[in-house]
């Protein structure tokens, strides 16, 4: 399959890049290593890298949890 889809232009390294770039500013860090199946620290790691750093939201919402 890789073969192929290399013959169509599609550069498997790079989708998977941006695919997990992707998730990673969408999902809590938690949320993405259990989904993927990679550890919590590598999660984090392509959160940083995607800057899609949860701490900030999960800081605001236990902030306004705690208000309530």
């Amino acid at each position: 399959m890789g073969e192929r889809l290399r013959k169509l232009g599609i550069r498997l390294a790079e989708a998977r890049s941006t695919a997990l770039f992707q998730l990673a500013t969408e999902l809590p860090a938690a949320v993405l290593a259990r989904t993927l199946g990679i550890g919590t620290t590598v999660a984090v790691k392509w959160q940083r890298a995607a800057a899609g750093d949860w701490a900030t939201y999960a800081a605001e919402v236990s902030r306004r949890n705690s208000k309530a």
